[in-house]
């Protein structure tokens, strides 16, 4: 048994990560402020005797004794990181460090969850890790981009100068039960207006892509990640490389749900993304992981969800 710290827990990755560690008999601590959060998310694992949970920001000093750490905290949608960017930034930057420092006295082990949003509008396709990317640093996203890519700084900067022991992995587009109904993203936008028989909004002309990972799989690459005997700290990749059009996307909801909703088209938003789809030969590498669910068996499990939300 390991005594595990879960920042943003209650969140829609890190419940699912909560979930799996607290099955496989860890002593698992949550922790969340939920700004984005929810309880509902976590409720059926309240009162078990390896789970606790605890309100707190990670902007402030958090201590506990604890072998490992996972750092998910962090607003990661744009209505979301985009309603208060400054408290984002903070997020970013304060929490990690904070979390970095209860790593260096716990001598424990640090997981950061980067993004796929380091690379910004990317110039290479498909996104390696190497590739250093380009990410406007003044716009309405840099509170969350580039609060991400100093945390990877600071993740480096700790190992490099006090052998903090580190992991760095870079979450591709994710979806799945628990994702939040107002959280903006296109996964659940999508979802929720087929299932409502509203206009389904694509933003731009829909041709811009994105490849969509299943929850499940997401969190197996993550304690992979976590529990690499081999010492790769990475960043590495964690995401699905089956890339699809966001019309394509909205259609095949469309015909999931037997919706009656017609798509109808917006402006593109500033910064907005035109290719994203990662490069996992490092995670399979390394890693040994790849994505095994298919993107209809991922979407009927969300949808099932959803409809239980409506």
């Amino acid at each position: 048994m390991k005594r595990i710290l879960i920042t943003g827990g209650a969140g829609f990755i890190g419940s699912h990560l909560c979930r799996r560690l607290v099955e496989e008999n860890n002593d698992v601590i949550c922790l969340d402020n939920f700004f984005t959060g929810s309880k509902d998310n976590i409720r059926e694992l309240i009162g078990l005797k390896n789970f606790e949970l605890v309100r707190h920001d990670i902007t402030k000093e958090y201590f506990a004794e604890v072998d490992q750490i996972y750092n998910l905290a962090c607003p990661a949608s744009p209505p979301h990181y985009q309603y208060n960017p400054i408290k984002t930034i903070k997020t970013s930057i304060l929490g990690t460090m904070n979390m970095l420092g209860a790593a260096k006295r716990c001598k424990a082990t640090i997981l950061q969850a980067s993004t796929s949003e380091i690379y910004g509008d990317p110039k290479v396709h498909p996104q390696t890790e190497s590739y250093w990317g380009n990410v406007n640093p003044i716009g309405v996203r840099s509170c969350y981009d580039e609060g991400k890519r100093c945390a990877e700084t600071l993740m480096m900067d700790y190992h490099r100068q006090n052998n903090v022991d580190i992991r760095i992995i870079r979450i591709f587009n994710t979806y799945g039960p628990n994702m939040a109904k107002n959280d903006g993203r296109v996964v659940s936008n999508f979802i929720l207006q087929a299932l409502k028989n509203e206009d389904i909004t694509i933003y731009g002309d829909g041709t811009q892509t994105r490849s969509f990972c299943y929850v499940d799989d997401l969190v197996d690459g993550i304690i992979k990640m976590m529990n690499n005997p081999q010492k790769f700290i990475g960043p590495v990749n964690l995401g699905n490389p089956s890339e699809r059009s966001i019309l394509d996307f909205a259609k095949l909801i469309i015909e999931m749900t037997g919706s009656s909703s017609k798509i109808i088209y917006k402006p593109l938003p500033q910064d907005d993304p035109v290719q994203r789809k990662p490069d996992i030969t490092l995670a399979e590498k390394e890693l040994g992981w790849k994505p095994t669910t298919d993107i209809t068996t991922g979407l009927q499990k969300t949808i099932d969800y959803f409809k239980t939300k409506i």
